[in-house]
């Protein structure tokens, strides 16, 4: 628990910076917080110690929370206020008022610097939240295509958002354990040991012991507020599925089964809650009880000092109220633990993210990619996913600079697979990609990407205008350059009926667009980046026969002088590739030409015959 402690606190960098305004600010509160309490002391003795006697103070005393002490202080001020030189200028009413002024001076004095201290915190916990959730997305963001095929994105979310809300006050809180509340409490005791050490003596005794009751109260609070934020991650993944299928679950009335999954989770989320809470609020009720308890001892015991006349009664009741004090920073200490042991358990959930390794990883050597004039080769390769079931056997083939290359087969047989090899989503297990002769592992990833495009069945295109979806791969691309994008895709006429032409929001997921027009400002976005290498995976198996002429069309357009891979079910469109795979259960079964592989009356042919194709 400690190590993860102490790596969140890595989170607040600046933490030293803001350390010692924090404390100067705390203790300043501190002190005049229980300068507030030992004002009770003079203001008692002048309304209610008949006795009492004015001598005028020309010297500064030496500061100090005794009864003696605060008078002489009081006497001082007096002197000089009201140029009183005897008993004779003294006026009790005068004294009220001044004694009221200090009082109020003090408070506000307190209150301004526990403002100040709560702002500094504020400030560290903001910084520290956008660096936590920063370094939280950049990790994701940054995984390998392989790491999400194991997470539910609902709970990655979970983790950016909640989890992060969990931490951020593990850390902020830790100034207040170090300084705040130990600082008030030991301002607290001093003016208490001031007035009576023997009464000093019973509240030192005392307050450990509350301390272990609530401490076993909270101990056990880290696994449930790990079960809880575990919980939610799988609550935000229903709520992100559901949303995102809402059309399936309408269409297959499943509403009843989406709300049952969903109601189930966030029972059992209520009921680990209600369990924490339970334990979180019995602390501060354990604590004041147990407070009221001692008070009641400190009654009988401070009782029979103030009859031996070893305590003055206004002391009494100073020490009374500051040890009512003493309990709220202590409760507020255990809080502040309580809340640290719950962020050490959402830690635990982010760390598990942050050390995710990925499987796909920069060689220390690798270089650029700058492109390549000869070929790309699939040399034996094999692969699996996940290391049991063999997906790729042993499967070679060449594409050459400037060829149109089609992928084809069975669904399931390893053609999108292959597709994402040569993006290297994934690291083969055997043989290897090469590019002139180059592995695939010799080059940075994102290089090597920066040279290709991928138009997929699939559209991903983002709650943004268009212009914004177009330029993704390009984000300095001018206008001309996204309008002439556009008209190469097809898509430059219907972007310019939409309500605000290239600014027009699409929603979520193009939610505005029908397919046709999602997969041309795909096209458009591929067409901009300009890709030496190109990869078609079923961009046009979704569309009607009207859109996907258009779509076919700036197809045609972008493939042109172009290395592409097309990925294919409708055959119509890869019929004049120069070569075609025939990719069946992992493995080449055929490849050749349109009227070769015809001629053949293979695996080809018959999937021509089915799907009538001439």
């Amino acid at each position: 628990m400690f190590k993860i402690y102490m790596r969140l606190l890595g989170f607040a960098s600046s933490i030293k910076m803001y350390a010692v305004p924090y404390f100067i600010f705390s203790a300043l509160h501190a002190l005049f917080n229980t300068f507030n309490y030992a004002m009770i002391i003079p203001i008692l003795n002048t309304m209610f110690d008949k006795g009492f006697q004015f001598k005028p103070v020309y010297d500064m005393p030496e500061f100090s929370f005794s009864g003696e002490k605060l008078q002489l202080w009081v006497n001082y001020a007096y002197t000089y206020i009201f140029n009183a030189n005897g008993p004779e200028d003294w006026n009790i009413g005068n004294v009220l008022m001044m004694l009221a002024i200090i009082l109020v001076a003090m408070n506000f004095c307190s209150n301004l610097f526990r403002f100040l201290g709560g702002y500094t915190v504020e400030k560290m916990r903001i910084e520290t939240i956008q660096r936590m959730r920063n370094a939280m997305f950049d990790s994701v963001i940054g995984k390998d295509v392989g790491y999400f095929s194991t997470q539910r994105k609902g709970d990655v979310m979970s983790r950016i958002t909640s989890d992060v809300g969990a931490v951020q006050y593990c850390i902020t809180n830790t100034l207040q354990v170090i300084f705040r509340e130990p600082l008030l409490i030991v301002g607290y005791l001093v003016l208490m040991v001031s007035i009576s050490w023997q009464l000093s003596v019973f509240s030192v005794l005392f307050l450990p012991m509350v301390g272990l009751i609530i401490g076993r109260i909270v101990k056990k609070l880290r696994y449930p507020a790990s079960q809880s934020m575990q919980r939610t991650g799988e609550m935000i993944s229903v709520l992100d599925e559901s949303l995102g299928g809402i059309k399936i679950v309408k269409t297959y009335t499943a509403t009843e089964y989406i709300k049952e999954k969903f109601h189930d989770l966030n029972q059992t989320i209520s009921n680990i809650l209600y369990w924490m809470a339970r334990r979180q609020l019995l602390a501060s009720p354990m604590s004041e009880f147990l407070g009221i308890t001692a008070v009641a001892v400190i009654l009988i015991f401070g009782g029979s000092l103030v009859e031996s006349n070893e305590l003055s009664g206004a002391g009494f009741i100073a020490f009374i109220a500051a040890f009512s004090q003493i309990t709220r920073p202590v409760r507020a200490l255990i809080d502040q633990f309580s809340s640290i042991n719950q962020g050490v358990a959402a830690g635990e959930r982010l760390f598990a993210v942050l050390d995710a390794e990925n499987e796909v990883k920069d060689a220390p050597d690798a270089k650029d990619f700058e492109g390549f004039n000869d070929k790309i080769e699939f040399r034996n390769v094999h692969f699996s996913y996940d290391k049991s079931r063999e997906i790729i056997h042993g499967v070679s083939f060449e594409v050459r600079k400037g060829e149109t290359v089609a992928l084809v087969g069975p669904s399931g047989g390893g053609k999108s697979t292959l597709s994402e090899l040569m993006e290297r989503f994934y690291d083969i297990n055997q043989g290897d990609i090469l590019f002139d002769g180059v592995s695939i592992r010799d080059f940075k990833q994102d290089s090597l990407r920066a040279a290709m495009s991928l138009v997929s069945q699939e559209t991903v295109l983002f709650n943004d205008t268009i212009r914004s979806n177009i330029a993704l791969g390009r984000t300095d691309a001018t206008d001309e350059e996204i309008i002439a994008a556009a008209k190469v895709a097809n898509a430059h006429n219907f972007i310019t009926e939409s309500p605000e032409g290239y600014d027009t929001n699409i929603g979520d997921r193009g939610a505005k667009l029908s397919g046709g027009q999602r997969q041309r400002l795909s096209i458009a976005r591929a067409v901009l980046k300009n890709p030496e290498f190109l990869i078609l995976d079923e961009a046009t198996s979704a569309l009607d026969t009207e859109s996907e002429k258009l779509v076919q069309d700036a197809l045609t357009k972008l493939l042109k002088g172009r290395t592409s891979v097309v990925i294919a079910h409708r055959l119509s469109t890869i019929m004049n590739a120069d070569r075609i795979f025939v990719i069946d259960e992992g493995r080449i079964v055929e490849e050749g030409k349109h009227e070769e592989l015809l001629a053949k009356g293979g695996v080809y042919a018959k999937l021509v015959e089915l799907q009538n194709v001439k």
